[in-house]
Parts: C-alpha cells; sequence; structure tokens
C-alpha cells in the first residue's frame, strides 16, 4: 500500500524561497569602493558608534571645516558629536547635528552585519575617486583626490531582526565614501543591497524590516538652513534606493558637499532617468 505524502507545506516553502529570490536585487560588487581588510569596524552592539576620529586633514561640509567624526551603527558619519537616535527624522533638524546620511535606520549590527572604516591615501583608491568625480562633475576636470575615508555597512539587519533569519532577505550593504583634496569634498553613496527600512522599535515589521518610520538618506547641516534628502526617504520607496542613481550608474549618488549648498552632480534622477531636482529637498 503506498502512503500518500502532502507535499502542500514544502512547496509552499520552496515558493516563498523563490520569490524571494525573484524579489532579490543587488548590485555589481564593483560599485563597493574597496573595504574589511585593514579597517577598523564600530562596536556590535545596539546604537553604538565609533571613537571619535581624529582626521588627517580638514573636511567642509556646508561650508564649514570639521576635524572630527564619529561612524555611528544606525547609518550616519556625523561630525563632532556622536549619533545614537535609531529612529530617523526628515530634515532639517534645527539641534546642532552636522551629519551625512546613506541609510540612517535603526541598524543592530549586534545580531548581524559589520561596520567598517578607514581614512586612506592608498594610491590605487585616490586614483579611483579622482576619476569618479572627475566622470560625475564636469567642471572638476583637474580634480586630484589627496584623502578618502570609506564607511561600509556589511549585511547589517534592524533592530527586532534575527541573526537566522535568510541573508537574502533581511540584511543591507551599503557605503558612505568621503573625498577631498583638501578644499573640495564629495560624498558618494554606494548601495549594493537594500531589503529592509525600519528596526521593530521604530514601528517596523518584526519578520519583513518594513513599514513604520522608514529611513532617511541625506545632509544634515544642524540648523534650518542646510540639508538634502534623496528622493524616497521616509517613505516606502527607499527600499528601492539601489535601483536609483543621479549619475547613470545604478546604486550609485554622487555629490559635492563642501559648499553653502548640496551640488547633486548633473542634477537628479531616479531608477536611471532625469527627474526634477525638487523632487529632492534641499536649502533653498
Amino acid at each position: 500500500m503506498l502512503m500518500r505524502m502532502n507535499y502542500s507545506p514544502f512547496l509552499r516553502i520552496w515558493v516563498s524561497f523563490l520569490f524571494a529570490l525573484v524579489q532579490h536585487r543587488v548590485q555589481p560588487r564593483e560599485l563597493m569602493y574597496p573595504f574589511w581588510q585593514n579597517d577598523t569596524k564600530t562596536p556590535k552592539v545596539d546604537d553604538g558608534s565609533s571613537p571619535e576620529i581624529k582626521l588627517a586633514i580638514p573636511v567642509f561640509f556646508f561650508g564649514v571645516p570639521y576635524r572630527t567624526v564619529y561612524v555611528n551603527n544606525n547609518g550616519v558619519v556625523s561630525f563632532n558629536v556622536l549619533v545614537s537616535q535609531f529612529t530617523p527624522e526628515s530634515f532639517p533638524l534645527t539641534d546642532g547635528r552636522a551629519f551625512i546620511a546613506p541609510f540612517w535606520a535603526d541598524v543592530h549590527n549586534g545580531i548581524r552585519g559589520e561596520i567598517y572604516y578607514r581614512e586612506t591615501m592608498d594610491p590605487a583608491i585616490l586614483k579611483r575617486a579622482t576619476k569618479d568625480i572627475r566622470k560625475y562633475f564636469k567642471d572638476m576636470a583637474a580634480f586630484s583626490a589627496t584623502w578618502v575615508f570609506i564607511v561600509t555597512w556589511e549585511e547589517v539587519t534592524f533592530y527586532g531582526g534575527s541573526s537566522t533569519t535568510p541573508v537574502i532577505t533581511h540584511v543591507n550593504t551599503f557605503q558612505a565614501v568621503l573625498v577631498s583634496d583638501g578644499s573640495y569634498t564629495f560624498t558618494l553613496f554606494n548601495y549594493y543591497e537594500i531589503n529592509w527600512t525600519t528596526g521593530t522599535a521604530s514601528g517596523g515589521d518584526p519578520l519583513t524590516g518594513l513599514g513604520g518610520v522608514m529611513a532617511q538618506a541625506g545632509f544634515n547641516g544642524g540648523n534650518l538652513s542646510n540639508f538634502f534628502s534623496l528622493p524616497g526617504s521616509r517613505t516606502p520607496d527607499i527600499v528601492n534606493i539601489q535601483e536609483t542613481t543621479n549619475v547613470n550608474v545604478p546604486g550609485r549618488w554622487a555629490f559635492k558637499v563642501d559648499g553653502k549648498e548640496i551640488d547633486p552632480a548633473n542634477g537628479c534622477t531616479s531608477r536611471g532617468k532625469p527627474v526634477p531636482v525638487s523632487m529632492a529637498t534641499q536649502s533653498e
């Protein structure tokens, strides 16, 4: 007598897994600047930050020179003060905190993932950064990078997530790259894979990391006048940021940040297509 088996639970599992494979979108790894080897890691604690980092050169941001930064676990590189806040707010914030936010959200690297940072003057990195800036900013043909600061959030999950949930659906990998020649300062945002937007303490779903108060991306000068938000910030569209660009490279955004206003390279584009600059929010 043949025994009949119920395959429906297994079928549902495989269908769910295959759906996740289809939905999971990553950009080529070459999008990222080199990281890991010789990098320093931030502490694997909730809402943690690096120690104070003294920079080799001043970095100009909204017209102000800074010599000190913090790498904050929650997707922020801040000047002079650390940022432990886990629920993002819309820009501008007027509390004096000046920071760069590739993906401000409730990261918990204590559960999964690593956060690396490195200040470098390696000739190969400087050559690559110089090439990128000259390509994206047509009026910077004579620019030569002398300093690069690379911050990488690798396969980090959200607060309330799990160390055993599938990597394919519950981690984010992204990067902020600061580039300078001592006078001009540029920032590249590289989004390799983005799958979640929100920790559970900010109203996110404990299984997906979606919903609630979603991630904010952009620049905050610490006052009412100086700020810039990437399109999609604090909306469901932010989970698709790896498909957007302002330099015709999906997953990459480039900005000149030393002046009184943020200068997005070649205006703004979304999903590879030009969009009005008004879709991005910045100081008047």
